[in-house]
């Protein structure tokens, strides 16, 4: 019986690797599995299993009106010439595009998963632009998946869809945690705090995400800086590409505090800094369910995050974490120095954020739900 054909849509080839590899790799054993992405050919040798073909895709990550009508007849003539069953995109660009050219190429099932607002945030012509095209990216896909619930009623509620087309893969996320690599590890945790100059007893606040204004690094930073010097033995680690070219903003906001600073621009190895962390922080304006979060909380690390859509998905109040008012100082203060003090709320918090993670987010658990989601749909 021969296999039905799906095209999966990414801008850039990381988000194949890092949020879809585990789904791709499934679906592989029902479908006829096609990528398409901003990379070389040889960028994908070895990440996937040799019958899941990968085609290099002409598309910009910035806005780019003549390169974005290239990269949009690029996608029509690639899905009309291979007769796609399906068309599965993520992220914002390369969901637009596959969409309308899935829908003029007539691919009868067009599938896009939503992973957060860029419109949210702003303000004016501005945000009644991108929400217009969030509508149009909408029309044209026939199902449509939210990585959280309460993102998913924010669509609903500002008219972007119908309830009855957009749904969530479990209590969401888009791929889970993997449990056998996000969980609490002695001995990383000895490992990375001695190489960190970090005593055994000291506790660790962690920012793990691209250094953007967006994700609220610097309101972190001004709040660990007016709590330190309250709280003798904490430390603030921060992993993360700088995206915004605020390093020096973030380094002279952490002036007074230097030598409990650690910055670390990257990592292969997530899963080892986060078990020898205590408290994950995430101080964001914007976030579609935050995937971090949740593996943090696998690796037994309670949040401290902001009380936004997404992550009110991703934490749970009490249970996995505590909230603050996205932008307020003096109330991530509070948070960082409640966390700090009360080592048994902190324990229980971790116990329980660690149980919620692999409980309810497991990798295996998702990659089945959306496995189970292309079946009920395509056959």
């Amino acid at each position: 019986m021969t296999k039905k054909k799906i095209c999966i849509v990414a801008t850039v080839p990381v988000a194949l690797r890092v949020f879809m590899l585990e789904h791709i790799c499934e679906l592989s054993r029902f479908y006829d599995v096609t990528l398409m992405a901003k990379a070389e050919s040889d960028e994908m040798d070895g990440v996937f299993d040799k019958s899941v073909r990968f085609v290099p895709l002409p598309i910009e990550r910035k806005v780019s009106l003549l390169s974005d009508v290239r990269a949009l007849w690029a996608l029509y003539r690639f899905f009309a010439n291979e007769r796609f069953d399906c068309v599965f995109s993520i992220m914002p660009k390369s969901g637009l595009l596959s969409m309308i050219a899935a829908f003029l190429a007539r691919v009868p099932n067009r599938f896009h998963m939503f992973t957060g607002q860029v419109w949210s945030t702003k303000q004016g012509l501005v945000r009644s632009g991108l929400k217009a095209l969030d509508k149009l990216l909408a029309w044209c896909a026939t199902h449509l998946l939210a990585d959280s619930p309460s993102q998913r009623q924010f669509l609903i509620d500002q008219n972007i869809v119908k309830a009855q087309k957009i749904s969530v893969l479990g209590k969401g996320s888009i791929s889970g945690v993997d449990v056998d690599r996000f969980k609490p590890d002695p001995i990383a945790r000895e490992k990375y705090r001695r190489e960190l100059g970090i005593e055994p007893g000291d506790i660790v606040f962690l920012f793990m995400a691209r250094l953007t204004h967006i994700k609220g690094i610097l309101h972190l930073a001004q709040a660990f800086r007016r709590t330190f010097p309250f709280m003798p033995r904490a430390h603030l680690l921060v992993i993360g590409p700088d995206e915004d070219g605020i390093e020096e903003q973030l380094a002279d906001e952490l002036a007074d505090c230097a030598s409990r600073f650690h910055r670390v621009h990257y990592t292969y190895d997530p899963e080892g800094y986060m078990a020898a962390a205590d408290v994950f922080c995430i101080p964001s304006f914007r976030e579609g369910f935050s995937l971090a979060t949740i593996q943090a909380a696998g690796a037994g690390l309670p949040a401290i995050a902001s009380h936004i859509y997404g992550l009110s998905d991703a934490v749970e109040e009490n249970i996995s974490g505590v909230f603050h008012e996205p932008g307020n100082v003096g109330a991530l203060s509070e948070a960082l120095q409640k966390l700090y003090v009360d080592d048994e709320l902190r324990m229980r918090l971790s116990r329980q954020a660690c149980e919620r993670a692999h409980g309810q987010f497991s990798q295996e658990f998702i990659v089945g739900e959306m496995v189970r989601f292309f079946r009920n749909t395509l056959d």
